[in-house]
């Protein structure tokens, strides 16, 4: 077997959701029989992140102006830029409320006990039983600052690109490669072509880049479950059930109503849809891999469906590649979770930033999976102001779990999104 086999069979056993999975349990056990030596071990999981971090700003500018430059030059694409924009946006804000809404209402993550939380506050140097006490013997408690909308556009329109990306801001680069992107697509061919070959160079180079950075993610899941069971214990997972089931719950909710849409579209019934839809659904599932469904999703939107081949084909590499509704689903839910974990109380407003930045977050995340896909929850909870760091290593352990929904939600959706761009399929 060459070494580039070899590499290959490595990087898919590392990145193995029963390998994952295996990696947090055996992390967990380390942690709960050598507390003092698994205390040390939580710099490796601070290295890891700030790795993901590092490729997350030029993987996410290259994709999204690279995707948007192919769809103003297409001649098919262009003639329906309005309605694939006005489908993908609407899709994306409907996912992101009907997620805040059920997290809402179940609040996972809200109901534990207080050592539980009093532990957790200790991962992450917020222990509000002592470092409130101790502030108050100096001065008054101010009270908790409030985010005003201004505050928030501020936060989103980067006034410098440049301090943008030297400062992490993904979000302010997010809405600087849109419209960028945008801008780059009214250019012609011949002058844009280096552009566009250079953000595939450097798409792709990031894609590697990822590859090897996950090469030693079973030793990280390892190092980093065991130095966060050392400080807090396994109480804290007993808070992911819920967690995962209100999130199974929302995807199957989503999976529904996709389905019902494309039936309505094709004008077929419901079964009829889900059969059609076997395919893609059980390789989103199998795989947690968008990209593998693409040939899955064409036949059943083409062959079982009838919509039109030649949109079909167009559309269905552009709605994976842009229209993470799995993933805007899961930022929604997982901050939510986090903060009914540090008993945050979320305001109007903070619902109205949490679904904003989850649906960018979403665009953002094109081509990211994994515990890649999780890291950008920690964008998110900057905005609101909430702690990240001790619930990352919940949300891997679940995670393939999650990543299961997570795919065949943005699989399927896709999907419904394809059909309510495409027209209706003539009945003979």
């Amino acid at each position: 077997m060459d070494a580039p086999t070899s590499m290959q069979g490595f990087q898919r056993w590392a990145l193995n959701p029963l390998t994952v999975l295996g990696c947090v349990i055996a992390g967990g056990v380390l942690g709960w029989a050598a507390p003092a030596f698994a205390r040390h071990l939580g710099v490796v999981g601070v290295v890891y992140v700030d790795l993901l971090k590092m490729i997350v700003l030029p993987f996410m500018i290259s994709a999204v102006i690279f995707s948007l430059q192919n769809l103003y030059h297409d001649g098919g694409a262009a003639r329906i830029f309005k309605r694939v924009v006005a489908v993908f946006v609407t899709f994306s804000f409907l996912v992101a409320i009907l997620a805040a809404a059920a997290s809402l209402l179940a609040r996972p993550g809200g109901d534990l006990r207080a050592e539980t939380r009093v532990a957790l506050g200790k991962i992450v140097s917020a222990d509000t039983d002592s470092s409130n006490t101790r502030m108050s013997m100096r001065t008054i408690e101010e009270a908790p600052k409030r985010t005003s909308l201004k505050e928030v556009l501020q936060a989103l329109i980067p006034q410098n690109i440049f301090a943008a990306l030297a400062n992490g801001e993904t979000l302010k680069a997010l809405v600087f490669a849109l419209l960028f992107g945008f801008a780059a697509g009214q250019v012609p061919n011949r002058i844009a072509s280096g552009l566009h070959q250079a953000l595939e160079t450097v798409y792709h180079a990031c894609q590697t880049l990822t590859r090897w950075v996950n090469l030693p993610v079973p030793f990280v899941l390892v190092c980093m479950a065991a130095s966060e069971v050392a400080l807090a214990g396994l109480g804290p997972i007993r808070a992911m059930a819920g967690f995962v089931m209100l999130f199974l719950l929302v995807c199957a909710l989503l999976l529904v109503l996709a389905i019902a849409l494309m039936g309505r579209r094709a004008g077929v019934p419901f079964r009829t849809v889900a059969q059609a839809m076997r395919e893609p659904f059980a390789l989103g599932v199998a795989t947690n891999n968008s990209a593998t469904c693409m040939p899955a999703m064409v036949s059943g939107l083409v062959d079982k469906l009838q919509f039109s081949r030649t949109r079909v084909e167009l559309l269905v590499p552009l709605s994976i590649s842009l229209l993470r509704v799995g993933a805007v689903a899961y930022f929604v839910c997982g901050t939510l979770f986090i903060a009914a974990l540090y008993g945050r109380h979320v305001s109007a407003l903070d619902l109205g930033v949490l679904v904003l930045v989850s649906v960018l977050s979403g665009f953002a995340s094109a081509g990211m999976a994994g515990i890649v896909t999780v890291s950008l929850i920690g964008t998110i909870c900057s905005y609101l102001s909430l702690p990240f760091e001790a619930a990352f290593i919940l949300l891997v352990a679940v995670d393939p779990i999650c990543a299961m929904g997570r795919t065949a939600v943005t699989v399927i959706s896709s999907c419904a999104a394809v059909a309510a761009i495409c027209a209706a399929p003539v009945k003979l």
